[in-house]
């Protein structure tokens, strides 16, 4: 593996662990706030985080088919490591969303929820990471 390679592997692991410190940091302090313009904010900053990790975790596919010619090769466990960050992405995102559009008419309790499911799909996420990273 070349310099520029492992330069350009390094630079997006970078902006992916910032994607995951915003994601499970975002979420955790957000399940303790109480008011509601500051869980408004984080939950910017915590989608904003959810789609470098999307962003991110593309280029790491895109990035070794660009050296390669083709896609990583992994399968078993690295599989299913990869489905499951996948899906988590896609219903935080969803969710994070729904929750910026539509959030100022649920109750507090459905509020809280976000925070909590928002948690949970961060640290499931992440906990998928070191499966993908060391079983690939």
């Amino acid at each position: 593996m070349s310099n520029a390679q492992n330069l350009t592997y390094a630079a997006i692991q970078i902006v992916h662990n910032f994607g995951a410190v915003a994601v499970v940091g975002g979420s955790l302090i957000a399940l303790k706030w109480r008011e509601n313009a500051m869980r408004k904010k984080l939950a910017k900053v915590v989608l904003i985080g959810w789609l470098t990790q999307a962003a991110s975790g593309a280029t790491f596919g895109m990035t070794t088919f660009y050296y390669y010619q083709e896609l990583p090769d992994i399968s078993g466990i690295a599989t299913y490591a990869l489905a499951i960050k996948m899906i988590c992405v896609t219903l935080a995102i969803l969710m994070l969303a729904a929750y910026l559009r539509l959030g100022q008419h649920w109750e507090v309790q459905h509020l809280d929820k976000v925070w909590i499911s928002s948690s949970a799909l961060a640290i499931t996420a992440i906990s998928a990471a070191a499966f993908l990273r060391w079983f690939s």
